[in-house]
């Protein structure tokens, strides 16, 4: 790859994330470095588990618990900007083929940074790193300066009828 695209995954329906694991399995099994960064999250998730099973494959959360339902916490914003200057310097470095900035676009929304900083990190990466966006709510900018924008979209989910986040699944 001469040259890396952007993606984003917005969408209040399932699926972004799922769709980033998906992505990362494939360029892996293609011969591809990917690194995984998770803003938000820092809860078990299986995903965690990849890089014991995916050669090439690094994850790491830049979150503690799951803020959403209140305020986030001065730890909650260092976390995050722990993140972003981690993926700034990996970006600019160019080691793995594709990064993927998971629920940044929720990171943004509850401002544990600037929509700017994002906008300047994914634009001063190595040109041939591809840069995967995740989550609700993705700003206007991003999604002007992505290449390919998916929206998902929630017709119908089982959490409507009291089904909890299932290991392997959901979590």
């Amino acid at each position: 790859m001469k040259k890396g695209y952007i993606h984003v995954y917005t969408g209040n329906g399932k699926g972004k994330t799922t769709a980033a694991l998906g992505l990362s399995v494939r360029a892996v099994c293609a011969g591809k470095k990917v690194y995984f960064a998770q803003f938000v999250k820092g809860m078990k998730y299986s995903e965690i588990e990849a890089m014991n099973y995916l050669p090439s494959f690094e994850i790491h959360q830049f979150g503690r618990n799951c803020f959403i339902y209140n305020d986030p916490t001065q730890e909650d914003i260092d976390a995050a900007q722990n993140g972003l200057k981690t993926c700034q310097k990996i970006l600019k470095e160019g080691q793995y083929d594709i990064v993927v900035l998971d629920e940044i676009n929720i990171a943004m929304y509850y401002n544990l940074f600037e929509i700017e900083e994002v906008l300047d990190m994914i634009r001063n990466r190595a040109e041939h790193v591809e840069v995967i966006i995740t989550g609700r709510y993705a700003p206007d900018e991003i999604i002007e300066e992505a290449d390919l924008v998916t929206e998902m979209k929630e017709i119908k989910h089982y959490y409507q009828h009291g089904v909890l986040a299932r290991e392997g699944i959901e979590k």
